[in-house]
């Protein structure tokens, strides 16, 4: 699998991304096939998975959590917040508010904990 560098972040990510926003009740229900699929992208090389909050109601992101069990160092993984995520106004948009809570849900839901994420102190 070809790689390039990521922007200026000096990470090296595969050329390929894997989607998954079918992932979940949007698309492919089945977790344990949707977890196949994702193990199989990385079996041939592919280290870049995007997902979404929004995806099946943050289905897709636990889903893509699951897979990642044991293979999360191997990984870059970028998911995205904008979406609402619930009834009430404030549970979507770029307010800062909203990206802590937005940046930590997802967090929880992929598995990944919080090593890296301190902006006013969110998630340790």
């Amino acid at each position: 699998m070809r790689r390039r560098i990521l922007g200026g972040t000096g990470i090296s990510v595969s050329e390929v991304a894997l989607g998954t926003m079918m992932f979940g009740a949007m698309g492919n229900p089945d977790h344990d096939e949707s977890i196949r699929m994702i193990h199989t992208a990385l079996d041939a090389g592919v280290n870049f998975l995007d997902t979404a909050d929004v995806y099946s109601g943050g289905e897709s992101e636990e889903i893509v959590g699951k897979a990642l069990k044991g293979r999360r160092d191997d990984v870059v993984l970028a998911t995205k917040f904008f979406h609402p995520m619930g009834p009430d106004a404030n549970d979507r948009g770029g307010s800062p508010r909203w990206i802590v809570r937005a940046v930590e849900a997802s967090l929880r839901r992929l598995g990944t904990g919080c090593r890296t994420w301190r902006p006013r102190r969110g998630c340790r």
